[in-house]
């Protein structure tokens, strides 16, 4: 399974999300890859913990080098084993596989890209798929050149066949929900550039579902009461109508993940241990468990 996560802004969460969902994968016993196609800003190697592969690797060994031909295999660095976190490397019992794939150090966007850079690609990720459970694939926020590169790419039919998944990652404001609609249907988008490069865009968009993230949670606790309470349950209820009306709503979502302290602060893998040591929060490790559980399920993906 092929899986690209993209997002018309900045600061969603697509790839700390991302980064948690390949970790809650491989725990589940999946051979997960996880390629850092942010070719401005690879910094998936900082969400792993990886010294010297915090913002990509150097010598032309990163992705970025490799499609364009300047290096003849990409760097892959086994998580548990290269990771910084001690907790993290223990891991070795009924677990998968956890392999980044990342990107250069001082890398940029593609100023353009030419059939053989596509060609590369598509070769890249028929690989990748080959050998491993899941592909997850980390864009560039916005109409990227790297949203371009794939859907070049998987439209090729060497790929055509592949089980090819998109997730849109929007955190649950009124900006984002609509930008996440013109991501996918408006002018440029998903569905738009899709078409322009051999897709059908009704199967395109059978292959898209939503990821809310930092959602508040509503209950006595953290809601208050009085005015607040009763603006708060408003505003969570606009939201709701707006993003039906945009097509982002409950019956094209995957799930949400709520608040959390700890990715606001630190970006960074939660572990059952930092649950346990009261740093993170049950709910955040059970939204990705849910998450992850759902990428991988086939009723996750039939057509809506």
């Amino acid at each position: 399974m092929i899986v690209f996560a993209t997002s018309d802004k900045g600061g969603t969460g697509r790839s700390v999300t991302s980064c948690n969902l390949g970790y809650r994968m491989c725990v589940k016993g999946k051979r997960v890859a996880y390629l850092d196609f942010d070719f401005g800003s690879p910094t998936a190697g900082a969400l792993f913990e990886i010294s010297g592969a915090e913002r990509g690797v150097p010598d032309n060994a990163g992705l970025h080098s490799y499609l364009q031909g300047k290096t003849g295999v990409a760097t892959r660095i086994d998580v548990r084993d290269s990771t910084d976190r001690h907790q993290l490397r223990k891991l070795r019992t009924r677990t998968g596989k956890l392999v980044l794939l990342p990107g250069d150090s001082g890398g940029a966007e593609f100023k353009q890209i030419d059939n053989g850079i596509v060609a590369k690609c598509a070769q890249l990720l028929l690989e990748v798929d080959q050998s491993f459970d899941v592909c997850l694939v980390d864009l560039s926020a916005g109409r990227s050149v790297a949203m371009e590169l794939a859907l070049k790419a998987t439209a090729l039919p060497q790929l055509a066949e592949r089980m090819v998944r998109w997730l849109v990652f929007h955190r649950w404001t009124r900006q984002h929900i609509i930008a996440a609609h013109g991501l996918v249907r408006g002018e440029h988008g998903l569905l738009d550039g899709g078409k322009r490069v051999g897709h059908d865009p009704d199967a395109l968009l059978d292959r898209v579902r939503y990821i809310r993230t930092a959602v508040p949670v509503l209950n006595d606790e953290t809601e208050g009461s009085g005015p607040q309470a009763a603006w708060l349950h408003e505003q969570h209820t606009e939201l709701k109508r707006l993003a039906l009306t945009n097509k982002v709503g409950a019956s094209a979502l995957l799930g949400e993940t709520p608040v959390e302290p700890i990715l606001q602060w630190r970006e960074q893998l939660i572990l059952d241990i930092d649950v346990d040591r009261k740093i993170a929060n049950r709910a955040t490790v059970e939204a990705f468990e849910k998450l992850a559980d759902r990428v991988l399920d086939p009723a996750s993906w039939k057509p809506v």
